[in-house]
């Protein structure tokens, strides 16, 4: 492993219904995805801006992806964790839990998407 970066660079969240994901992802974190693939394999891609640090992911549609609440969880950086969580249960999301503190590194919160994932968020503030 390159210890000269962070050690992840790509996600795929597992998804049902691909345009459902698609609208719930973009509304909470007011971004568009741009959809890709055809027949079994489908995909909707996050935004992702070269030379900065970070990763970014998708939302996928195949055979042998199944949405998960237990296993690995994303976190999500946001502005503000209460705005986030209200755009996720307007959505059709749910808070698994709000705002909890994380000392010196901000804040998290756990939601559950519309397909049955479980993701979180991190905030500075």
């Amino acid at each position: 492993m390159c210890t000269k970066m962070n050690p992840v660079n790509w996600f795929e969240i597992p998804v049902t219904e691909l345009n459902r994901a698609k609208e719930f992802y973009e509304y909470v974190f007011e971004v568009e995805l741009t959809l890709n693939g055809e027949g079994p394999w489908q995909m909707a891609w996050f935004p992702m801006n070269q030379g900065i640090p970070g990763s970014t992911g998708a939302l996928v549609k195949s055979e042998g992806y199944i949405p998960s609440y237990e296993g690995t969880v994303i976190y999500f950086t946001v502005e503000s964790l209460d705005v986030s969580l209200k755009k996720v249960e307007e959505k059709g999301g749910k808070t698994i839990f709000p705002r909890m503190s994380i000392g010196e590194y901000g804040f998290i919160a756990h939601f559950e998407d519309t397909e049955g994932n479980r993701v979180a968020l991190h905030a500075i503030k």
